[in-house]
């Protein structure tokens, strides 16, 4: 097996973990939520981080993973930046329709390509634009029903997108600038998030809800649930970090596109919930535009790897067939690392990465 096939193989592993996980904690948490009206979602994602931290630790103290400690200021305020924008997506639905919540939700998309373009200099093909363009309607013809506009709901939706999408692409550039792995990057930022919602969990949602987390009669069905429901999250939370960590912050929120779909399909089917016309046609638009997207990925993933190829034999041509020394005009010139300009002085050699 070639390391390219492996690495399409840990992707499509990871993508596959990333659907299963997702839409079960869907189901379970719909139990929660509609047969035993527990509706604390802030203090129950808290509870999923704390587990989920418990449980990396313990597979850290059995060697299954390395621990590899890097800037823990860049750790915290990534931990507690995925804090805030799970609070702020909660805030954005309790204070807005179902509908515009969607709308929101479709907004990532767009948002994030835009600040990857803007700060990371990333280039998104025509073919690539237009995929996502007909999944963002598939998916909005699918599940948006409503648009009631408030102030409040508004300013909350905004920052909710922009917390959301920039706590995604750090987790893909810190990946990648201090060479950790998703399991790593979870480990350590997993307290700041949990310490963050366990803090705000209780208060947020009281206000949303009215009623109080601590009061809630807790009986056997409900706390079998929740710790069902904690122990899948632990799936959840790995392949998210896994997912954005192989592929990009765009790849997993059309992959959460999906998973709404799928959510949604598994309602219609199987537990009988009302569907229209609408519903299934947004979702078969939607369908499509993910299968272009996903052809469009690989087919140009391949080209990128065809070019790489194709140029490394000049490369390694040039840097054998380059002197040591270099006599011009009377002149030595070499190698010497004294002499290597300050970095801010290259051309072009000034904030070309994203600082975490």
């Amino acid at each position: 097996m070639t390391e390219a096939t492996g690495r399409q193989l840990g992707t499509v592993g990871a993508l596959s973990l990333s659907v299963i996980s997702s839409v079960a904690i869907v189901i379970c948490n719909k139990a929660l939520l509609t047969t035993f009206r527990f509706n604390f979602a802030t203090t129950l994602t808290s509870w999923h981080l704390l587990v989920t931290f418990c449980s990396l630790h313990a597979a850290q103290m059995l060697k299954m993973f390395e621990h590899k400690p890097f800037d823990p200021r860049t750790v915290m305020g990534f931990g507690v930046l995925n804090g805030i924008s799970i609070g702020l997506l909660n805030l954005c639905l309790g204070f807005n329709s179902v509908g515009f919540y969607q709308m929101t939700k479709l907004a990532i998309i767009p948002c994030t390509v835009l600040l990857e373009t803007l700060f990371l200099r990333k280039v998104f093909s025509r073919q690539i634009q237009m995929a996502l363009f007909i999944l963002l309607v598939g998916v909005g013809i699918a599940t948006v029903t409503d648009l009631q506009l408030n102030v409040l709901g508004s300013l909350l939706a905004v920052l909710a997108i922009i917390t959301t999408c920039i706590a995604q692409i750090m987790t893909n550039t810190i990946q990648k600038k201090f060479k950790v792995s998703s399991t790593q990057l979870l480990y350590q930022s997993c307290p700041y998030q949990a310490t963050t919602l366990l803090i705000t969990g209780p208060f947020l949602d009281g206000f949303l809800t009215k009623e109080n987390v601590f009061s809630f009669t807790y009986t056997t069905p409900v706390l079998g649930f929740i710790i069902l429901s904690c122990l899948i999250s632990v799936s959840v939370n790995f392949s998210t970090f896994l997912v954005i960590g192989k592929t990009s912050p765009v790849t997993y929120q059309v992959l959460g596109h999906l998973k709404t779909c799928l959510v949604l399909a598994f309602g219609y089917i199987l537990l009988q919930n009302p569907f229209s016309w609408q519903n299934i046609f947004g979702i078969g638009v939607a369908v499509v535009g993910m299968g272009l997207y996903s052809y469009i990925s690989v087919k140009e993933s391949q080209q990128k790897a065809i070019e790489s190829l194709s140029q490394l034999p000049q490369v390694v041509k040039d840097k054998e067939t380059e002197p040591l020394i270099k006599v011009d005009t009377g002149s030595i010139e070499h190698d010497d690392p004294n002499d290597v300009a300050p970095l801010w002085s290259r051309q072009g050699g000034a904030a070309k990465d994203l600082q975490a």
